[in-house]
């Protein structure tokens, strides 16, 4: 067969396929027409439905949308309102540094937090606890934080104090959260006991948006060597 003759075919089958098509269509439509009176309820309801379905799928990617979006501003948000630089943090009383503690946890995910420095009514002390609460992955937290300056020099007793906080409330994780620095034999004694120590260059990290589980990795690193504690004592005049 030659070139036209296939052409010539091709249009003769996409015809009588057309025409089927519309025959099918007419009946159809004869066949709806005649039979509406029964079959109106099953049509519309097959619209109504078939609306439904579409309007609930787009509520629901609008819906999913809209949660991201607000989520994500909301992280934004709880980051930009518990951002501090550390000078202003190192103007803070101890009570506001606790705060900003236990706001930098919220912000977290820790659920249950409070405050706990500082004497309670009977007049007790704070049995070696600033802040209280629940990490996101369910285990219990006591937090010690220490505003010092940052030439001053966290020392061992310190953290156990903080060791007989955690026994005190039962914690699953110590974290001990200062504005200056560890001594090399506190550090050490952090590490021998589990306990989170955040020193001023982590606690940076922390307040401008790294989770406080995140410095576990970090932890008893970052104070450098005797030449850096040098030059830490020079920037801060001593």
């Amino acid at each position: 067969m030659t070139r036209r003759g296939r052409g010539a075919a091709a249009r003769r089958r996409r015809a009588t396929r057309l025409k089927s098509a519309a025959i099918g269509g007419g009946l159809a439509l004869v066949l709806l027409i005649v039979f509406w009176s029964v079959v109106w309820p099953y049509v519309t309801g097959a619209v109504v439905l078939g609306g439904v379905t579409a309007a609930g799928w787009w509520l629901r990617r609008t819906d999913r949308l809209v949660r991201g979006r607000d989520r994500l501003w909301r992280q934004e948000e709880a980051v930009k309102a518990g951002h501090r630089t550390l000078a202003e943090v190192d103007t803070m009383t101890g009570t506001e540094f606790e705060d900003l503690v236990a706001s930098l946890c919220r912000r977290d995910g820790c659920t249950h937090v409070r405050r706990v420095g500082g004497a309670n009514d009977n007049g007790a002390n704070d049995n070696g606890a600033d802040v209280v609460g629940s990490l996101p992955d369910g285990r219990s937290v006591v937090i010690q934080c220490k505003r010092y300056t940052p030439t001053s020099t966290i020392a061992s007793r310190e953290l156990r104090d903080l060791l007989g906080a955690k026994v005190h409330f039962g914690a699953d994780l110590a974290v001990f959260v200062t504005t200056t620095r560890f001594s090399r034999p506190s550090e050490k004694f952090a590490l021998q006991h589990g306990i989170l120590a955040v020193h001023r260059d982590h606690f940076g990290l922390w307040n401008n948006g790294a989770s406080l589980l995140s410095l576990s990795e970090v932890n008893g690193r970052g104070q450098g060597d005797s030449r850096h504690q040098a030059r830490w004592k020079r920037a801060y005049g001593k």
